[in-house]
């Protein structure tokens, strides 16, 4: 049933966006027994979405016949979250999903955690699952650190693994983004012995008044050339870091067009994205005013 009452036809498709995130910084605070780190971060969400497609069947089947390159569908994150979700609840239900890429892969901007996110709170609806945000967050942080930010849907302080959330609204700004055409592995960086591990933790309003850091970047910078010399093109232009493990660099703009004089001047041989900064994600305000688009 849709908010208004009106029944979904089962073979509709629906679409549904999948927002990017960047860390405006990211500090390592500690290492824990099971191999977690711990971290603090400050999640923007932004503009830079991908689409993802859902058609409901009743039979049971999940299937996922469009999705990035080079990833099996077995293993891709929006069907394992669909699984989690239909076996956490018990629905009878099934979905084809369709992931239509944006952004890009092994960028540090989230797109697969925020991929399944969506398509967690999207069958949610979709199959009258009504678990809350907070079940669902549980269901979608074996996915990926990131999931619970896309599923809570606002810009966040986070803490612990990134699961501990505080919902913030941050100034409107507008970034500059850089894909030097290079993946990095979240996984070698955070392995690094390179990687400092200790940082003090801040508080919201430290940060705010003094800023901070990303203790990735270092080992990033040593790890790939491709986005050490974007990060240097970029500093040259408009104060630039390294969002998550990388390999996106972003810089910072007080007005879309000042941002889209900076991307004009990007070197062709990288990929370069103009973006708002949002407070909400453009998929719960979609799920709040009862679009399926």
């Amino acid at each position: 049933m849709t908010p208004g009452g009106e029944r979904l036809s089962e073979a509709a498709v629906t679409r549904w966006p999948a927002p990017a995130k960047l860390n405006l910084f990211l500090h390592v605070t500690g290492r824990r027994a099971d191999g977690y780190h711990e971290l603090q971060t400050l999640f923007q969400l932004i503009d830079l979405t991908d689409t993802i497609t859902i058609s409901v069947n009743q039979d049971g089947a999940l299937e996922r016949p469009v999705g990035p390159a080079g990833v099996d569908p077995q293993s891709d994150l929006t069907l394992r979250a669909a699984r989690a979700l239909k076996e956490a609840t018990g629905t009878g239900r099934g979905a084809s999903i369709r992931v239509h890429k944006r952004i890009p892969q092994g960028g540090g901007l989230g797109g697969g955690s925020s991929d399944a996110a969506t398509v967690l709170l999207a069958l949610n609806e979709l199959w009258d699952c009504r678990l809350s945000l907070s079940e669902l967050g549980q269901l979608g942080l074996p996915l990926g650190a990131d999931v619970p930010v896309f599923i809570q849907g606002s810009s966040a302080w986070a803490e612990g693994v990134g699961e501990r959330l505080t919902a913030v609204t941050l100034p409107e700004r507008w970034y500059v983004l850089i894909y030097p055409g290079v993946g990095v592995s979240t996984r070698e960086v955070f392995q690094s012995p390179d990687l400092t591990r200790n940082s003090p933790l801040i508080t919201i309003r430290a940060f705010f008044e003094s800023g901070g850091r990303n203790d990735c970047e270092p080992v990033v910078r040593a790890r790939s050339t491709e986005v050490a010399e974007a990060l240097d093109w970029l500093a040259r232009k408009v104060p630039a870091q390294l969002t998550g493990t990388g390999s996106c660099v972003f810089g910072v703009c007080t007005s879309a067009e000042a941002a889209e004089r900076v991307a004009a001047g990007v070197p062709e041989r990288w990929t370069s994205f103009v973006a708002r900064g949002l407070n909400t994600s453009p998929l719960h305000e979609q799920l709040r005013h009862g679009h399926r688009s």
